[in-house]
């Protein structure tokens, strides 16, 4: 983690020093979340390679063959293994659950800040309460302002009642106050079917929206500072807004607590792959054990992006990387030597 965040230096360094990120804020608001937030992230494969690493180590001093030669059986081993796993699995899932999303809240304000690029976002669609429909080109969050914006208000009946389009809209920042150019609005129904222009087409004009731009135009990190009770109500606040990012949102719900399980499936592959001596040493080992990540790791990234993208359950998207390893686990501790 820590030649991570060397590396993370080199590549922000110019930002910071254009930006004029105060030393205190750089260390305490960004570096240490950082390492808190991809530590955690990644406790259950740093385990994993851990516990190959001292296992195989203690099978090339022939220390495993006299623990089976005294009758004790294999699970006996296991156990310690298991206590030290679930130790680090309820550590992890406190982290996730209740200091993560603080923390994470801290260190994206400062990525925000001082060198994450200008949010933009093209052909936003979503619904909002009141029967609203909300539907924009472009969006730039340096100017909090969109292109091509189209309202339209619908009935309880689901028929529409009005639409209003504008050529852009600007919207201060935390409020309601919007600024419209270029618009008309169309009133819907019979028999007063209308269109409305201002006689003075083209100058903007002030009015009050229940609707914000930057809440529209969210980053998919909002999901990583939100508490869990927090985040189940924006999830069902999003649903309701047709919003196509509902996937990406549970699956930072539900990685919450797949991610810490996944420390006791690593661990049982972890002893079982290395606990037999091997004529490579440990380095053999050790090659199985990030082999073995990389599949781990790629089976969640392909998970993840059939849940995104073609409508698999977010839920099973998380948890069938443990499911499977798990099998596996099962499989290789029952060939493990006895």
């Amino acid at each position: 983690m820590i030649l991570a965040m060397v590396f993370d230096l080199a590549e922000r360094l110019g930002d910071f020093i254009e930006k004029e990120a105060p030393l205190s804020a750089i260390l305490f608001d960004y570096y240490l979340n950082f390492l808190v937030y991809f530590g955690n992230l990644f406790s259950p494969l740093i385990v994993f390679v851990s516990v190959i690493w001292f296992t195989a180590k203690m099978a090339q001093n022939t220390e495993i063959i006299p623990m089976l030669n005294s009758g004790r059986p294999f699970r006996r081993i296991l156990r310690p293994y298991m206590i030290g796993a679930t130790i680090l699995m309820l550590m992890s899932l406190f982290l996730n659950h209740y200091v993560l999303p603080e923390s994470n809240q801290k260190r994206l304000n400062f990525e925000e800040n001082y060198y994450r690029n200008t949010r933009i976002i093209s052909n936003y669609y979503a619904q909002f309460p009141g029967n609203k429909t909300v539907y924009f080109d472009s969006y730039r969050s340096d100017k909090n302002r969109a292109l091509g914006f189209v309202m339209e208000q619908r009935d309880d009946e689901g028929n529409m009642v009005s639409l209003l389009k504008a050529k852009e809209v600007i919207n201060e920042d935390s409020t309601f106050n919007w600024k419209i150019k270029d618009y008309f609005i169309r009133y819907i129904g019979e028999p007063n079917d209308s269109i409305v222009v201002p006689p003075n087409y083209g100058h903007a004009i002030d009015t009050v929206f229940p609707l914000q731009l930057s809440e529209m135009a969210q980053r998919e990190t909002v999901a990583m500072t939100m508490g869990y009770s927090e985040l189940k109500k924006f999830i069902e606040y999003e649903k309701k807004k047709g919003s196509p990012n509902i996937a990406s949102y549970e699956i930072e719900l539900y990685q919450r607590t797949s991610f810490p399980f996944a420390t006791y499936v690593l661990t049982l592959i972890g002893l079982a792959v290395s606990s037999r001596k091997s004529r490579g040493g440990i380095g053999a080992n050790i090659a199985v054990g990030l082999l073995l990540c990389f599949v781990y790791i790629f089976a969640m990234k392909v998970s993840a992006v059939a849940a995104e993208n073609v409508g698999f359950p977010s839920y099973l998207a998380v948890w069938l990387p443990n499911i499977f390893f798990g099998i596996l686990g099962i499989i290789l501790y029952k060939r493990a030597p006895k």
